[in-house]
């Protein structure tokens, strides 16, 4: 009898397990026989030491912190994620031992939160960080391809990062931004509508030390001056100015519902006229056909009094309309 395929689709470094390192024999550390197995590549054999990160670091984390309501300062732990992958290039276990030393919860839970975003980084990361979308649209429109020609021209693979220490080479599963697809992002700016000379030509630069103009946002900056950025401290010598991140097929919808005169709909909770309109809002919205009522029990005839869609937003609920006193689902004949 055959064995069943094995074959998931484009190849995006993920080898199978080798040898005999089965996941459950496998220590935290080990990098169980291919490159992206992502919960393996944060090492906790070794505890950390939070002193390695300087003073200002610590001015830095002390100043994210102060911007939480007192008692809940461990809500600062993704900028402060941010900000030591800044200092290091990824999350190092002295970054985890920074983030609970600060923030005085236990590296395992600083650990489960660093290991469930792929956006911090568990081996040193590149200057530039360079993101080839291959989810459905840009995958079948050549983010692909893209990602296979660049692998082999980098001779890395995925999450791996250049000899030189240049280009960390990922696949994204979406960079939301369908409207241009493909495209590339490099340290999380775009670079729209690739192919693969494009996008080959703008590693190219990189790697020749350029830096070139993304199509939308600002302009390139390192992985780690980005990474500070996200965290929410704002260096002017560093901060990317001021750009516009949207172009004409993102402002497409909008222009033709100008040119039609089209808005989207809303309600009113009071009853007044909603702005701009020049009729008064209808005081009684459309009611729903009373609800069946359960096998056996005795039907209520109290429609509840309310647009037709119970999931449009903003609307009163049985809790709070005492006109409506429906139970949940299922609840009417209890």
């Amino acid at each position: 009898m055959s064995s069943p395929s094995t074959n998931t689709g484009p190849n995006y470094g993920t080898e199978p397990f080798e040898g005999n390192g089965a996941r459950e024999n496998l220590p935290t550390s080990a990098p169980a026989g291919r490159s992206n197995f992502r919960t393996s590549v944060i090492h906790l054999d070794r505890p950390g030491d939070p002193s390695v990160f300087g003073e200002q670091v610590r001015r830095d984390a002390a100043e994210l912190i102060s911007r939480y309501p007192v008692g809940q300062s461990r809500s600062a732990l993704l900028p402060l994620l941010h900000l030591v992958q800044s200092e290091q290039g990824y999350v190092s276990p002295d970054g985890i031992a920074f983030c609970a030393d600060v923030l005085d919860i236990t590296k395992a839970q600083v650990a489960a939160v660093a290991t469930f975003y792929t956006m911090y980084k568990r081996k040193p990361t590149g200057d530039y960080l360079v993101s080839v979308c291959t989810n459905t649209l840009c995958g079948v429109l050549g983010g692909d391809e893209i990602f296979a020609a660049l692998k082999d021209e980098l001779g890395v693979g995925n999450n791996e990062t250049t000899a030189d220490g240049t280009i960390t080479l990922e696949h994204a599963e979406c960079l939301a931004a369908c409207d241009y697809a493909p495209v590339v992002t490099v340290n999380y700016e775009f670079f729209d509508n690739q192919t693969v000379e494009s996008a080959s030509g703008i590693v190219g630069q990189l790697r020749n030390g350029e830096r070139p103009l993304p199509t939308r946002g600002a302009p390139l900056c390192t992985f780690k001056q980005i990474e500070r950025q996200i965290a929410g401290i704002f260096d002017e010598g560093t901060l990317a100015p001021d750009s516009l991140s949207s172009g004409v097929p993102t402002e497409a919808g909008v222009k033709l519902a100008i040119e039609r005169g089209h808005t989207a709909p809303s309600y009113s909770l009071d009853g007044s006229p909603e702005p701009g309109r020049t009729e008064p809002a209808t005081a009684e919205p459309k009611k729903r056909a009373p609800r069946k009522a359960a096998k056996g029990a005795t039907a209520k005839s109290t429609p509840a009094d309310q647009p037709t869609s119970q999931h449009d937003a903003p609307l009163t609920t049985s809790a709070s309309d005492d006109a409506n006193d429906a139970k949940p689902a299922g609840e009417e004949a209890q």
